[in-house]
């Protein structure tokens, strides 16, 4: 590292769950000031667009399943090195809360390894987006105490133990990345002996102009949504709290199946890095 250079702090900041107007006021102000945005690609354009200076690097680092165009969190860390060391102004922009299934850790890791100073700012993050835009509060008297975020992204990752404990609480269940394994998910909470008066809400594209809620009793879930193809992303709600969607909705359905998050195309840069 050049001795000579001043390094600016790296931003680390969520950018919400999809609505551009979620965003802090402190997330943009940094936006506004940087040379470098290394985003996401749960990142609504428009925050990009508007709050972004023409002559600032914008970058798109995003994770996309079965997709190429992924970027290898390797190759996002390099970049984060790469532009920080130059005493360039980087914002790390993420999609909800950059400490919710984010990856957070590892680029605290790296900026520690090379003396990067850091700020960390939150975001709303997708659960707490979408449980707002489809009317449903995560917590309520006499429905639950407690919410807990989890992730089945792929078979096998919830051990059969666990899954006993989840059927058997009150506690709220929001499950992130999950939309491609909620067969999978009601299947095993009803044959854990999960109760009767437990539902699920499964919210595509939460707080976009695309949003749409799926929503009925878990025990009936197979019936009606079975092999469903969801949209990405997708939050699914699981509990009593679940049950309320259809009487505090406030936000209509989308007939429209098109993508607020558009797919991530494989860069020149991307290649070279491989």
């Amino acid at each position: 590292m050049n001795q000579n250079i001043q390094l600016q702090k790296l931003i680390i900041a969520g950018a919400g769950p999809g609505d551009p107007e979620l965003v802090t006021v402190k997330t943009v102000r940094h936006l506004r000031e940087a040379d470098v945005v290394i985003t996401d690609r749960l990142v609504s354009e428009v925050i990009l667009d508007k709050y972004v200076r023409k002559t600032a690097l914008v970058l798109h680092a995003g994770k996309q399943r079965y997709k190429e165009g992924s970027t290898p969190q390797y190759i996002i860390n390099e970049l984060l090195v790469e532009y920080a060391l130059q005493g360039k102004k980087v914002v790390r922009l993420k999609g909800g809360d950059v400490s919710v299934f984010s990856n957070l850790l590892d680029e605290l890791q790296v900026l520690n390894k090379y003396q990067i100073p850091y700020e960390i700012i939150p975001g709303i993050t997708a659960a707490c987006g979408a449980a707002a835009y489809a009317g449903i509060p995560l917590t309520a008297r006499n429905h639950s105490n407690a919410v807990r975020f989890l992730t089945l992204h792929k078979s096998g990752l919830i051990e059969p133990e666990y899954w006993k404990e989840l059927a058997a609480t009150d506690d709220t269940l929001v499950f992130y990345m999950s939309g491609d394994h909620s067969d999978e998910l009601s299947d095993h909470l009803l044959q854990h002996g999960i109760k009767s008066d437990r539902f699920i809400a499964v919210i595509e594209q939460a707080t976009t102009p695309m949003q749409t809620v799926f929503s009925c009793p878990l025990n009936e879930y197979a019936g009606r949504n079975r092999k469903r193809n969801y949209i990405s992303p997708t939050i699914i709600i699981i509990g009593k709290v679940a049950g309320l969607h259809e009487q505090f909705r406030w936000k209509a359905n989308s007939e429209s199946e098109e993508l607020y998050f558009k797919p991530i195309k494989k860069t020149q840069q991307q290649e070279e890095r491989a």
